[in-house]
C-alpha cells in the first residue's frame, strides 16, 4: 500500500516537471502565432442606397464596419460617444469634469503611469527569474499591494460594519 502512494506520488512529481510552466497571465508573448485577442469581428456589411455618393477612401482611416466598443458602450450607458475624442462633453457633466481638472490635467498621464508600472514590475520580478516551481509573476510583482479579504472583513466586523457576505476562505 506504501509503495503504491510512494510511486503515484513519484509519477504525479514526474509528470508536472513535464508543463512548460505556462500560465495565463504570465505577461509576457513567447509564442510566434497571432494574436487572438487583436482580432475583432467587424460589423455587417451594408449595401449604401446610392452607390455613387459613397465617400473617398482614405488609406490607413477608419473603415465603416469598424468596431468602436469604448463608443458603443459610452451610448448603450446613454453618454455622449463624441466626448471620447475630448472634442464634447455632454452638459450635464461639464461641472465633474472641471471640478476633475481643478488641479490641471497631465495629457501624458497614461503613457506615464503605463511606464512606472512596467518598472516597478521589473523591480519586483527581478529575482523571480530563479523558480524552483512555477508561479505567476503578476501576483508575484503585486503581492505587496493585495488585500487581505478574510483579514479586511474580520476588521469591518470588529468594527460594527454589517458585512452581510464573506470572501470564500483560501
Amino acid at each position: 500500500m506504501m509503495a503504491r502512494g510512494l510511486i503515484l506520488t513519484t509519477v504525479c512529481v514526474l509528470l508536472a516537471g513535464c508543463s512548460d510552466g505556462t500560465t495565463l497571465r504570465g505577461m509576457r508573448n513567447t509564442s510566434a502565432g497571432p494574436e487572438e485577442f487583436n482580432v475583432a469581428p467587424t460589423r455587417e456589411l451594408e449595401t449604401p442606397d446610392n452607390l455613387a455618393a459613397l465617400p473617398v477612401p482614405t488609406p490607413g482611416g477608419a473603415n465603416l464596419v469598424d468596431q468602436t466598443p469604448k463608443a458603443d458602450a459610452v451610448a448603450a450607458l446613454g453618454g455622449n460617444p463624441a466626448a471620447l475624442n475630448g472634442t464634447a462633453v455632454a452638459a450635464a457633466d461639464g461641472a465633474l469634469v472641471s471640478y476633475a481638472g481643478r488641479a490641471g490635467i497631465d495629457a501624458r498621464i497614461r503613457p506615464t503611469l503605463a511606464a512606472e508600472d512596467q518598472a516597478f514590475r521589473e523591480r519586483e520580478a527581478r529575482f523571480s527569474r530563479l523558480r524552483l516551481f512555477g508561479s505567476d509573476r503578476y501576483y508575484m510583482a503585486y503581492q505587496k499591494q493585495t488585500l487581505d479579504a478574510q483579514a479586511t472583513a474580520r476588521k469591518f466586523r470588529r468594527a460594527g460594519v454589517p458585512t452581510p457576505s464573506a470572501p470564500p476562505g483560501r
